[in-house]
């Protein structure tokens, strides 16, 4: 009989993501170009190996059971792991990574991220450059749990975390703003919290998957918005469907043409501590030190807070 060393393969990982995911085997098989009863042996013997049942197939659909569930979840973490294995070996040999991932939070001006993207390929051609859009705790969750190698724009400090070294980008100033034709905008300031309470709020999700998401700026009981992204409040705001604190970089624009109207309320107006932060284990390779030496500079950094293009509506 075989034993879950002998079952447990990327491939038999991947071949239980694909049931689970399309909900049955024989969609699985059409996916990977097998037969449906290749597919139905190889789990039988998957779950044989482990003596547990993977998924309940009681219904039509071939749905995971928590033990499917749970060896899902561990499966994709010991797949990062051979990956990561196999990116630090082709790290030795070359220097370079063969892959660099860089979790940007929202608020960051995404055109000064592309142009640094852009000289690091002229450089550095062979290297696979993966950039993820998070918000709040979610884009240090990136670093902390090894899905990244660099955070760009954290807003938690990573305090003694340890591996994780971080510095500061700068102050992000941040403004209440609404659409000329909401409610708030005709109001005498400063506006109260009890006011502002009894309208609609625009929030940011936090991107965090595991852990407690944070949130700012929102009062007990206020109707809430939530959007995935800092580019797509700002367009639920500009249509009138809440208010909410954004970066005044960001605002800038839409509060030179009139679509935006900043409004003073009687809390302190909000300035947050923006930093980048990396690995050091294993040590930075050359990729990563690229980019670390880009954000030493002042220019760089300013502009990650301050240079968000403008144009046909659309913020960048």
């Amino acid at each position: 009989m075989a034993t879950p060393r002998d079952v447990l393969t990327p491939d038999a990982l991947s071949l239980l993501q694909a049931v689970a995911t399309s909900g049955s085997f024989a969609a699985a098989a059409r996916e990977l170009g097998l037969v449906p009863s290749a597919v139905t042996y190889r789990v039988r013997q998957i779950e044989d190996a482990l003596d547990v049942l993977l998924f309940d197939r009681s219904s039509r659909q071939a749905r995971l059971t928590d033990a499917g569930t749970e060896l899902l979840r561990e499966g994709a973490r010991l797949l990062q792991e051979i990956d990561a294995v196999a990116n630090r070996v082709r790290r030795v040999a070359t220097g370079w990574e063969s892959q660099l991932t860089i979790a940007v939070d929202t608020v960051m001006s995404c055109a000064t991220v592309m142009e640094l993207a852009q000289a690091f390929f002229e450089l550095a051609p062979t290297t696979r450059l993966r950039l993820l859009d998070e918000s709040l705790s979610g884009t240090l969750e990136k670093l902390t749990s090894g899905q990244a190698d660099l955070a760009i724009g954290v807003v938690l400090d990573p305090g003694t975390s340890a591996g994780i070294q971080a510095q500061p980008i700068g102050d992000m100033p941040f403004v209440y703003v609404v659409a000329p034709h909401h409610p708030l905008a005709k109001l005498r300031e400063p506006v109260s919290d009890d006011i502002v309470q009894k309208h609609r709020a625009i929030a940011v999700a936090d991107s965090v998957q595991h852990g407690a998401a944070v949130t700012f700026s929102l009062l007990p009981g206020q109707d809430v918005l939530t959007v995935p992204t800092m580019r797509a409040k700002i367009d639920a705001q500009l249509r009138g469907l809440g208010g909410g604190f954004v970066p005044e970089p960001l605002a800038r624009p839409h509060v030179e043409r009139g679509t935006l109207v900043v409004k003073k309320l009687q809390r302190t107006a909000r300035l947050v501590p923006m930093r980048y932060a990396w690995r050091t284990s294993p040590p930075p390779g050359r990729a990563l030190s690229w980019w670390l030496q880009q954000l030493e500079s002042p220019a760089t950094r300013r502009a990650l807070l301050e240079r968000h293009r403008f144009a046909d509506g659309i913020l960048g």
